[in-house]
């Protein structure tokens, strides 16, 4: 039953993640009307590689911030730099690719590896499962050990593969509304890590 449900948690979780428009599964549209559906799930399974690492990192440092409750002011500090310079960064993606429309051709042979190379270039995914890990935990839904975090791991990486999968397979169908959303989507995130940065820092100061 515990693996069911840690099963679950990671397969919500990580469809969550997934759904949202980024340049992942835009990735993922784009390279399927290309090169066709086999290539790109070599493409996601290297996505969904990371994916797996990347949550069982999240759910153990989730894990050590809920049990060392000293450490939590340094850790806001700590995350409120690095969303400033999401912040910065998102801003600095958007306006320059707007500069630069050049795509560059991935090779049908090195599709898993740069399915890999996509994923670690995901810096949202591991503050995305810290925190809901830790919201879990804070709630009593989730009791962290090496096991769950291994049956949580296995749920997000079949929810974020059926995900991007799905992507694949609807391609044709949504391309330019997806195109048009992920366009606007590094300004979007770069306001909103902005603001939740200057909200961290007021609430820092006022603490």
């Amino acid at each position: 039953m515990n693996f069911l449900i840690c099963l679950l948690l990671g397969f919500v979780i990580a469809s969550l993640g997934s759904i949202t428009p980024s340049f992942l599964n835009l990735t993922v549209v784009k390279y399927s009307l290309r090169n066709g559906k086999k290539s790109t799930f070599y493409l996601i399974t290297g996505y969904a590689t990371v994916l797996f690492f990347q949550a069982n990192l999240g759910a153990y440092l989730a894990n050590i911030l809920m049990k060392n409750s000293e450490y939590i002011t340094l850790i806001q500090q700590i995350g409120t730099g690095i969303l400033f310079l999401l912040s910065i960064n998102f801003f600095r993606v958007y306006y320059s690719s707007k500069e630069q429309k050049m795509e560059k051709e991935i090779p049908k042979s090195k599709s898993y590896f740069y399915g890999i190379l996509m994923s670690l270039l995901n810096m949202m995914a591991i503050p995305f499962y810290f925190t809901f890990i830790s919201l879990l935990i804070g709630f009593e839904y989730f009791n962290y050990s090496y096991l769950n975090a291994f049956y949580f791991s296995i749920g997000s990486t079949i929810g974020s593969f059926t995900l991007y999968t799905i992507y694949a397979i609807v391609a044709k169908n949504i391309e330019l509304k997806l195109t048009f959303i992920a366009s606007k989507m590094d300004f979007i995130l770069g306001c909103l890590t902005g603001f939740v940065a200057i909200g961290n820092l007021i609430y820092l100061f006022n603490k």
